[in-house]
């Protein structure tokens, strides 16, 4: 008898995230977030990944947040994601998927170095990540850079290492004038929550509001399905399920990068 109770209050919570997120779809949210007082609020952001498909499997709910609201939004990929040969395949999907998350193709750099290749247990050089995002800095006259934390949510070498690059930048060259924010990895239950995150996600937002954390809840989450499907090489079924059942499609949670 626990057991169903149990069943069914999950259940419960899961339709009412469901239905608060498709509220958000139909009403967003008023708040703005990244806004520094600037009479138009609108700012230039460069999102840095590690791989085509990162952008579609983790960072959905921030690009469809500040797309919504016509913020320019760039993107730098490190890598062609070549780790089974496949990388100019994954380099065209990255280019897909970004156009149905309605970032302009222009707007989507990716990087092929022999010091930046995809794979585990390869250390890339955090000199040179810090090289190429200042290049894109300065060339897109960015405000904002958005990246993984120093876990990198599922704790791959290459999304720490984008971190440590971001890092390294901001240590080197603190005249080059801009905010940094980090996705924030969670537990294992957490990340595999799916939209019931957004109610745990928005409560330590609010209980760690002095470190200014920024939770952003999905308004458009099929977008964030169909971008992914855009990924054709890795659209198999374990994926199949990530997306659906990760709370990083429905909510990111994003911090002020402090060095």
């Amino acid at each position: 008898m626990d057991w169903i109770i149990l069943v069914i209050s999950i259940l419960v919570i899961w339709v009412a995230s469901i239905c608060k997120i498709l509220m958000l779809s139909l009403f967003p949210s008023s708040v703005e977030h990244f806004n520094n007082g600037d009479v138009l609020g609108r700012k230039a952001f460069l999102l840095v990944i590690a791989h085509p498909d990162d952008e579609s499997m983790f960072f959905t709910p921030t690009i469809n947040y500040l797309t919504s609201r016509g913020h320019d939004i760039h993107v730098i990929c490190l890598s062609t994601g070549n780790a089974d040969g496949i990388g100019k395949i994954r380099k065209d999907e990255l280019y897909k998927a970004c156009g149905t998350l309605k970032v302009p193709l222009s707007q989507v750099a990716v990087v092929d170095h022999p010091e930046l290749q995809d794979g585990f247990g390869k250390v890339w050089n955090h000199t040179l990540i810090a090289k190429f995002v200042e290049e894109s800095i300065k060339a897109h006259d960015i405000d904002t850079v958005i990246t993984f934390d120093s876990f990198g949510v599922s704790g791959h070498c290459n999304h720490r290492d984008v971190n440590y690059g971001v890092r390294k930048l901001l240590l080197d060259c603190p005249q080059i004038g801009i905010e940094a924010w980090e996705l924030i990895s969670t537990n294992i239950l957490r990340k595999y929550s799916g939209p019931l995150d957004i109610w745990l996600s928005s409560y330590m937002a609010w209980h760690h509001r002095d470190r200014k954390p920024l939770c952003l809840i999905n308004e458009h989450p099929l977008r964030s399905f169909r971008a992914m499907a855009q990924h054709e090489s890795q659209w198999v079924w374990f994926r199949k399920l990530f997306v659906s059942f990760s709370s990083y499609t429905f909510v990111n949670t994003l911090q002020r990068i402090q060095v």
